[in-house]
């Protein structure tokens, strides 16, 4: 409740700033003469004021200030301006032209501080001149805010420091699983530490206007940044939920997950752009922990509920998704994902430890630790064993069990005739029928599956093959 709370107080100033526009504009025909702008012809500007690919003259009357502070024209957008109050120029943001080649590009967001001695009592006119010819990209809202407010303007400092918390805390997060993932060599933790270093990589481009100053062209180019690392951070949160809960079909969301974020770059805006490369992974996720609920797999309501909150706020208050809310809600999601992958690891470690102790007291049976509980099967039926993430796919005549253990602990408690085939694989070579090479790669037949052979484990599997008896079929 404390976030929502939050973050309404900050995108009230933010709405607060964008409501500074004075005035209503009108677009102008005229000419710059010694004096200034000579207008004629003014008529009342749409809503969206677009630069792009011309230049413009934009007059607006404005009312005398009420009290004496000092007050300040801020222009921010992919424009070169220049601006006047009652004829007398307060600057310039780069040069604006008629051509890219008159045009100098100026800074994506500047302000023009107004003497107090260019205001009077009563009608103000002020005039700008806009030209944007250097954009690489059409944006669907070209000027973001063109209006007369205090001097200075409100600080971001707040707003900075908590991206910034959010960020470093994101960065930690993609530290720690990092660090889980070259202990335990899991994906999940790999794939967990790359979301978490884009959502912290996301706020430090989002934060980049307001701590480096950029002309307008960059902008654009860290527009799209910021779309890529939402789509990315889209895919790899289906990889992981799908990976995690749904490891057959992760595969497949994923390949569904793709063609529908990249066709978000066809959407108007980038911050549509972006805000639906989000939704479309998270929906996807939210789905996939949503079949994980209903099937009682352990840690999936977690994630469940956020990602859910995560969808309500986004209906609720769609401007947020693309700002300060996303890191918010992705540190919120991510950060308990790490201590919940800590636990996790802990208890299969636990759990490791006690199977293979149990399946080390029957010779012939193997104690299979699962999300359904705990089953006893004949290491003669195991046809082979097969790597997924941090638990193995047992493979049994008609069907398959997810063990919660670990290939190279199964390969040293495993007895003669099981052999590592691969770097994620083990075949019963009792069920072996063939191996043979098919279009440059070796494959051993098991029970009526062609499974890859690595190169570097060939030699021993060819001595293996036949020492049980078995033609190597053309080895």
């Amino acid at each position: 409740m404390w976030r929502i709370l939050l973050l309404a107080g900050l995108f009230a100033g933010l709405a607060t700033m964008a409501q500074a526009q004075d005035g209503a504009w009108e677009i102008c025909k005229g000419r710059l003469g010694p004096a200034g702008p000579m207008l004629a012809d003014c008529r009342p500007a749409p809503d969206i004021i677009d630069p792009q690919g011309r230049s413009l003259l934009i007059r607006s009357t404005l009312p005398a200030p009420a009290d004496s502070h000092p007050r300040a024209l801020y222009v921010v957008g992919v424009a070169a301006s220049e601006a006047w109050l009652n004829a007398r120029r307060l600057g310039a943001n780069g040069r604006p032209g008629v051509t890219a080649r008159t045009e100098v590009p100026g800074l994506y967001q500047i302000a023009m501080p107004i003497p107090e001695t260019a205001w009077r009592p009563g009608a103000n006119a002020l005039v700008l001149q806009l030209s944007s010819f250097h954009g690489p990209l059409r944006l669907a809202r070209p000027m973001t805010m063109i209006g007369v407010a205090r001097y200075p303007f409100r600080s971001s400092a707040p707003m900075l420091a908590i991206t910034f918390i959010a960020a470093g805390a994101l960065f930690a997060a993609a530290f720690g699983f990092g660090v889980i993932h070259l202990l335990r060599r899991t994906g999940s933790s790999l794939i967990l530490s790359a979301m978490a270093a884009l959502a912290g990589l996301q706020a430090v481009v989002e934060s980049l206007r307001s701590l480096v100053p950029y002309d307008y062209p960059l902008h654009v180019w860290r527009l799209s940044a910021i779309w890529l690392l939402s789509a990315a951070f889209a895919l790899l949160l289906v990889a992981y939920v799908a990976g995690r809960f749904l490891p057959k079909a992760r595969g497949r969301m994923v390949g569904w997950t793709l063609p529908v974020v990249a066709v978000t770059g066809l959407a108007p805006g980038f911050d549509l752009k972006t805000g639906l490369a989000l939704l479309a992974g998270v929906l996807i996720a939210l789905a996939a922990t949503g079949i994980a609920t209903a099937r009682r797999q352990p840690g999936a309501a977690v994630p469940l509920t956020w990602l859910a909150i995560f969808v309500s706020l986004a209906v609720l208050f769609p401007a947020w998704l693309t700002d300060l809310s996303f890191f918010l809600l992705v540190a919120g999601l991510v950060l308990p994902l790490l201590m919940a992958e800590v636990l996790r690891l802990g208890r299969d470690d636990q759990g490791r430890e006690a199977a293979l102790t149990r399946a080390a007291s029957r010779p012939n049976q193997l104690t299979v630790a699962s999300a359904r509980g705990v089953e006893r099967v004949p290491i003669a039926d195991i046809i082979a064993i097969v790597g997924a993430d941090d638990y193995v796919e047992l493979r049994l005549a008609g069907r398959s069990l997810l063990h919660a253990a670990r290939l190279d602990e199964l390969e040293a408690a495993l007895p003669a005739g099981f052999q590592r085939i691969h770097r994620s694989a083990i075949a019963n070579l009792a069920y072996a029928e063939r191996l043979e090479r098919e279009g440059g790669r070796w494959r051993l037949h098991v029970a009526g599956e062609a499974m890859p052979v690595s190169r570097s484990r060939l030699p021993a599997l060819r001595e293996a093959f036949k020492g049980v008896g078995s033609d190597d079929g053309g080895a």
